[in-house]
């Protein structure tokens, strides 16, 4: 998968460095091994945008988030096809008597995502919270569970039949490979095990997303902006899979969330709630009045950044060198048109 930098309108990479703004939020609750949520922000004259690639990723996969940024702020978003998107809350590796609290944040909701496989944690672990999940979101609630790939074959067949009890929506990329996700739904179906299999790294880590409808891995796919290099690119995406898609976010501030919704919106269909109300997770925001559900979904629309916001949450001098030269690697792989995941 090539990204290109997408609008002839793009400054130079000095001024683009010039406008960046780094924050650093606090989580409420870790969340993918994550405390402290940093983001970098530019304003352009299409809006803000946001450039969020998690620390640990490299400039050849940051680079899609850069795109995806540029998108944001000197780009267009496709036209919506909605005017709001329904959105489920996240659950992340609490104990069961957290659970209470943490859907309290998620207004409306009746869909509940819940991290499962969390390193150094078990699978009754996950049983107890997927049941607190149910306890508390009551027989109508509908829930669906996120291992981030850490399950083999054998093992997401048991736990999944155990889940299952709880009456599951679907399970997010239960193995790390097309091949397991295509093996696993294989074994699903043999023992009679009704959970369906959705794939969001092998989409959106994937260079060739489109391989996991080829090869019948999956029953629908989890998307999201950022990753696949912006709203339109993730369109195409969901477009070539030809399977139902879940919009979700990672972690960002409402100014990249509201690229997300931009997704949904833009979608024809949106059967599934989308994985959109994380800004719930975070200490603070950028804007003034957070992109968080009321009601279960979230408007589509931009979303200004708060400049007292943006000064309260920024990020130590070093942090901003550091997202920085960041955006420079990203920027100039963009500018060879050479980036690949």
């Amino acid at each position: 998968m090539t990204t290109h930098l997408p609008s002839p309108g793009v400054p130079e990479l000095g001024d683009l460095l010039a406008g960046l703004h780094v924050v650093a939020i606090p989580m409420r609750v870790r969340f993918r091994g994550v405390e402290v949520r940093e983001a970098a922000l530019l304003r352009g004259p299409s809006g803000w945008g946001e450039f969020s690639p998690f620390p640990e990723y490299e400039p050849p996969e940051a680079a899609h988030w850069w795109s995806a940024t540029l998108e944001a702020a000197y780009g267009a978003w496709p036209a919506p096809r909605r005017t709001e998107v329904l959105v489920n809350a996240t659950v992340p590796a609490v104990a069961p008597e957290r659970v209470p609290e943490v859907l309290a944040r998620f207004d409306g909701a009746t869909t509940a995502k819940v991290k499962v496989a969390e390193r150094g944690q078990s699978v009754q672990d996950d049983v107890d919270r997927v049941a607190a999940v149910r306890e508390a979101m009551g027989p109508g609630g509908r829930i669906r569970v996120d291992a981030n790939g850490g399950w083999s074959v054998e093992d997401a067949t048991a736990v999944l039949r155990r889940l299952a009890r709880y009456g599951l929506e679907y399970a997010e990329q239960p193995c790390a490979s097309v091949e397991e996700l295509r093996d696993l739904r294989l074994a699903l179906a043999r023992n009679g095990i009704d959970v369906l299999v959705a794939a969001d790294e092998s989409i959106r880590k994937a260079q060739d997303p489109v391989r996991v409808a080829r090869l019948e891995a999956a029953d629908l796919v989890v998307v999201k902006a950022a990753p696949l290099g912006g709203v339109r690119r993730a369109l195409e995406v969901v477009e070539a899979c030809g399977l139902p898609a879940v919009v979700s976010s990672a972690l960002d501030t409402s100014v990249g969330m509201a690229a997300g919704v931009a997704l949904a919106a833009a979608l024809e269909d949106l059967p599934y709630a989308c994985g959109l109300g994380t800004v719930a997770l975070l200490e603070g925001d950028v804007a003034a009045t957070p992109l968080e559900p009321r009601g279960g979904v979230l408007p589509v629309g931009r979303v200004q950044a708060d400049e007292d916001l943006l000064s309260r949450w920024a990020a130590p001098a070093e942090r901003l060198q550091w997202w920085r030269e960041r955006v420079t690697a990203c920027h100039l792989l963009l500018g060879d048109a050479t980036v690949v995941p």
